[in-house]
């Protein structure tokens, strides 16, 4: 699961994160630099005024790698009375040096080191920071306006870095101009925090106020997690079964919901897939097609909660195939469908993977998975209802 942190520039957006779901307030001044730190009065004055309702985080600034000063910023922002403290580490020969000489401060706050996709992350560093005491890590964007996140790394990348966290015992983050569609997309490598600003502001103007509707999205668009203090403020929904049979949802199991269909087409990978020795010595071409029962929304489409995008299909095969070899193309369609029936819309999938280079044309399997009939209807209408399926082992 995920929690949701909101960069806010004090009490009053904080207010309108806490308002609407955040899980973490993170105080930030967008205006400039990646993380740019406020008055210690401001963050003072935030903790007071957020009052243990949500953990809260902060930044130290964008430092010099030089540990003198960067320790110096941590204790002053330490004794503030924020839960973290996020440390930029940007590239530099400096930066181990400052790592190493926080771990006396990291006993007092939970410290989470930030590198930049675009400006010289090192996974490298991890085993370090995990040995200096180090609560997490988190992958952003330095040039803000520049690209987001998934602009300067792939999916697998990402997912490597949240697995490689998870490996030394470390939190991790993602952030970095991320967008409402990146979401559905990153949840699929189970980070344990995402990070917002430019999206849960009106107009995606990073240095413009909090939008309560923005954050209204964001936060539509991921569960919420058992860790957060949020679900305490967030009363169980009540179902109002005439406005569901108003927009065409089926109570009885003989009657059939109504359904769209997404789908994939054509999408071809390198793949590490065959039984043969000599197959497990390159990987070979794979083409997909992945046709998707969509249950129907029931009403319009308004934004990115009312959609199962493709890109989760796409991301989801590039994720499994990208961490290990499979012996048969079924075993690999069978993961496939198991992914895609684990997003709770989803009502029935057929998958069809064909091996390229067996012989003068295309070879491989088709397969048809469906809910049964009492778990779809659940799941269409309760759509929480849904056990979290790791996408790399279907289970």
């Amino acid at each position: 699961m995920t929690l949701l942190l909101a960069s806010v520039t004090g009490n009053e957006e904080a207010g309108v994160a806490l308002a609407h779901g955040a899980d973490v307030i993170d105080l930030k001044d967008p205006a400039a630099g990646a993380l740019r730190a406020l008055p210690h009065d401001v963050v003072r004055a935030a903790v007071a005024a957020i009052a243990g309702r949500r953990p809260v985080s902060a930044v130290s600034g964008d430092l010099p790698m030089r540990p003198d000063v960067v320790t110096a910023a941590v204790e002053a922002l330490a004794a503030t009375g924020v839960d973290y403290v996020k440390v930029g580490l940007f590239a530099d020969h400096g930066r181990e040096d400052c790592i190493r000489a926080l771990a006396p401060l990291a006993t007092r706050v939970k410290i989470v080191g930030v590198m930049f996709v675009d400006q010289g992350a090192d996974a490298a560093l991890l085993p370090l920071m995990r040995a200096c005491g180090f609560f997490g890590a988190m992958l952003d964007t330095a040039r803000k306006g520049a690209g987001r996140l998934l602009d300067h790394a792939d999916i697998t990348a990402l997912g490597d870095f949240v697995a490689a966290c998870r490996t030394h015992g470390l939190a991790s983050g993602l952030a970095g101009a991320l967008e409402p569609p990146d979401i559905p997309r990153l949840l699929l490598l189970e980070p344990d925090y995402l990070g917002f600003r430019t999206a849960l502001c009106a107009g995606q103007d990073r240095g413009g106020r909090i939008d309560p509707q923005a954050v209204g999205v964001v936060r539509g668009l991921i569960p919420l997690d058992p860790r957060s203090a949020a679900n305490a403020d967030t009363p169980a929904p009540k179902v109002d079964y005439r406005l569901l049979a108003a927009r065409g949802y089926a109570f009885d199991a003989d009657n059939e919901a109504p359904t769209d269909r997404i789908f994939v087409r054509d999408f071809v990978l390198p793949v590490r897939i065959g039984a043969y020795a000599h197959e497990r010595a390159a990987p070979q071409r794979v083409r997909f097609n992945v046709d998707v029962g969509i249950f129907r929304a029931g009403h319009a489409v308004e934004d990115m909660r009312d959609v199962f995008s493709y890109d989760v299909i796409i991301d989801g095969i590039r994720v499994l195939v990208a961490r290990e070899h499979f012996a048969f193309i079924e075993m690999l369609a069978e993961r496939i469908a198991a992914f895609a029936l684990s997003h709770p819309r989803a009502s029935s999938v057929t998958v069809r993977v064909e091996k390229l280079e067996v012989g003068p044309g295309g070879v491989g399997v088709e397969i048809t998975r469906e809910r049964s009939a009492e778990v779809a209807k659940v799941h269409h209408l309760y759509p929480a209802a849904v056990r979290e399926v790791d996408p790399t082992t279907g289970g």
